[in-house]
């Protein structure tokens, strides 16, 4: 049977549509391949300089540290280091020529931070003593934060009693110390308790005494045996017109109380928090050190970074 002319045309035009079809696809297929590389390539250029812009913001931090350990005064809210940083444009760091316009040229970036000094909290680490054991005057001390806060006082009991097993077990099976505030979950400890607890109290890798020129008067009253609030907060508004140089000075004004010891309180701080923040349009990346400070170096122990949509941040 002959096909007819108008059949010969029919299939022509069907195969060139289908032809068509294939091609487009194809073509569709390559550049949603090529704008998903971009994309991809794009995002880690930007978290690598997100990365770089808070690595300088931490050596910075480090720098004001030591210049601060330099100055030998004793570690007060007073000092420079205890300044925040307000979020400001990158571009005012950035801009290197005076007569650029730093508002239309500089990136759509703005970076803030903050040191907080760590041992202005109670630390968690000291209800557990170097021969795995709770340490009584600690547990007490914990007892009595949380009785000031509002938390059960049977909390301290069930936090030393994680911490000392998971210090004292080995193996593969052993359950994982805690480093941060946030991973007492892991010894069931729910989110809200946790988040009364974090002005108050911290997890640090070593043992260490709480700084009297630092912390809030509920931590003072909590690290000093027998000092009620009110005298606390007396201690609070002293430090803010001059900060106690010695431990001496703090004892001088709780006479009656036993002598203070420099594992109990002191008033110099090895310990500090660097928070740095970059926002990048509605992207936020934020970075928390924790860093030691021994004479001059300043070693960083712990670092984590979180990133987020500022939109969906609550």
């Amino acid at each position: 049977m002959k096909t007819t002319p108008h059949r010969q045309r029919g299939a022509a035009l069907l195969t060139a549509l289908i032809i068509v079809t294939l091609v487009v696809t194809l073509a569709a297929a390559m550049v949603w391949q090529q704008w998903r590389a971009v994309q991809v390539e794009s995002a880690e250029r930007a978290r690598m300089q997100s990365g770089w812009i808070l690595q300088g913001a931490l050596d910075w931090a480090r720098l004001i540290l030591r210049e601060d350990a330099r100055s030998g005064r004793p570690t007060a809210l007073t000092e420079p280091w205890a300044t925040p940083l307000a979020e400001a444009r990158l571009s005012t760091f950035l801009a290197a020529d005076k007569d650029r316009n730093a508002e239309d040229d500089g990136p759509e970036a703005f970076l803030s931070g903050s040191i907080s000094d760590a041992q202005a909290r109670l630390n968690l680490t000291n209800l557990v003593d170097a021969q795995g054991k709770p340490s009584l005057p600690d547990v007490q001390a914990f007892e009595r934060l949380c009785q000031t806060i509002g938390i059960g006082s049977d909390l301290a009991a069930r936090i030393a009693a994680g911490l000392r097993d998971a210090q004292a077990a080995t193996g593969a099976n052993a359950p994982l110390r805690p480093r941060t505030l946030a991973q007492l979950a892991w010894l069931g400890v729910d989110a809200d308790t946790i988040a009364a607890l974090e002005p108050y109290a911290t997890l640090l890798p070593a043992r260490s005494p709480v700084n009297v020129n630092t912390a809030p008067r509920e931590v003072i009253a909590a690290a000093i045996k027998g000092l009620d609030l009110a005298t606390a907060e007396r201690l609070v508004q002293l430090r803010q017109r001059d900060p106690f140089k010695r431990i001496e000075d703090v004892q001088a004004q709780i006479p009656g109380l036993g002598p203070l010891t420099a594992q109990q309180v002191e008033v110099r701080s090895s310990w500090f928090e660097v928070r740095g923040r970059l926002r990048l349009d509605d992207r936020v990346l934020e970075q928390r050190s924790l860093v030691f400070r021994s004479g001059l170096d300043m070693l960083v122990q712990q670092r984590e970074q979180v990133s987020t949509v500022e939109g969906l941040r609550r």
